[in-house]
């Protein structure tokens, strides 16, 4: 793959405190790693007033820190025949019942094997050309789905249906609700979370309300089942679109997703002895307004049977517990 650079140029401010070169960097863009960083800095790729430096050195006030970021070309995405469940097609869309596990687009430890590449094949065989609009890497996605949430998900199969539905998706005209297992009962059977969370300022793979870019985000919940006090069922309308959110917003309550060790740590891993196997989080419907024809289409899915197992399990152990 060759490479290209792109120069990037930092003035330290006079309110920084001195830290590492590699600590500063990514805390100011979280898009990198300090492993990435570091390696940039073994490169030369990384200056201080025109100077190489090492990953320890420290920044002080007035430094010029200056970049050579790499830019990988485009990937050469191959066709991958992985199966998926097809809900509905047409000329203009496609909607699918993405399984858990399956990651939405190649990225970093993820080059293949994702839904990207299974869409690239179906459409091959089909002689479509899918939309572009979002990048040659994630051809026809207009909105995705975390590798171990299920559930539907629309795909634009032209330029015109890309622009149409993500028109929808910023104006949040698009009916989405989720279905998820939490650790705990909440005490109120419904309300909103309204909590403005960005990318976590010390753990970079987390959101979370601890952040230097606070976005607006508010989410629906309505408690639909209790097993005990041990986990509830719950409905969720996300009214904001950000990443993680559904999962950020469920611990900010102390109710993890079960299943998410990310934000609810180990004890959310099993629950009256029984294994969950991945986060217990479901996208159960879509409904949108066609992008060329003008009628509404909605698509419901119950839970897979992953969830179901959990859930079966939880109230089984909830029979007992009233039996006793």
């Amino acid at each position: 793959m060759s490479i290209s650079t792109t120069p990037v140029e930092i003035v330290v401010t006079g309110g920084e405190s001195s830290k590492r070169i590699d600590v500063f960097l990514a805390n100011r863009d979280p898009t990198f790693s300090r492993s990435a960083l570091q390696r940039l800095i073994g490169e030369g790729r990384i200056q201080i007033n025109g100077r190489t430096v090492r990953p320890s050195q420290k920044i002080k006030p007035g430094d010029r820190i200056r970049l050579e970021v790499p830019r990988p070309e485009p990937l050469d995405l191959r066709p991958e025949a992985i199966p998926f469940e097809i809900l509905h097609e047409d000329a203009d869309v496609l909607v699918l019942n993405k399984p858990a596990g399956l990651v939405v687009h190649p990225a970093p430890g993820n080059w293949s094997g994702t839904l990207v590449n299974a869409l690239l094949h179906h459409f091959a065989t089909s002689g479509v050309t899918p939309s572009h609009v979002g990048g040659k890497e994630r051809p026809g996605l207009v909105h995705r789905l975390d590798k171990e949430t299920s559930g539907v998900m629309v795909i634009a199969k032209t330029d015109q249906s890309h622009r149409a539905l993500a028109a929808q998706f910023k104006l949040h005209t698009i009916t989405r609700v989720y279905e998820a297992l939490v650790w705990g009962v909440p005490k109120k059977g419904h309300g909103l979370i309204d909590l403005a969370i960005g990318r976590d300022t010390k753990e970079r793979k987390k959101f979370s309300s601890r952040t230097t870019k606070p976005k607006a985000s508010a989410t629906e919940y309505r408690v639909e089942a209790r097993y005990g006090k041990m986990a509830a069922h719950v409905r969720l309308v996300p009214r904001t679109g950000r990443t993680h959110q559904l999962r950020v917003h469920l611990s900010s309550i102390d109710h993890p997703i079960l299943g998410d060790k990310t934000y609810g740590g180990a004890k959310v891993m099993t629950v009256e002895g029984i294994p969950v196997p991945r986060v217990m989080l479901h996208a159960r419907t879509l409904g949108f307004t066609h992008p060329t024809g003008g009628e509404y289409h909605q698509f419901d899915v119950p839970f897979p049977a992953d969830i179901v197992q959990v859930r079966d399990g939880l109230e089984a152990a909830t029979a007992r517990d009233v039996m006793s």
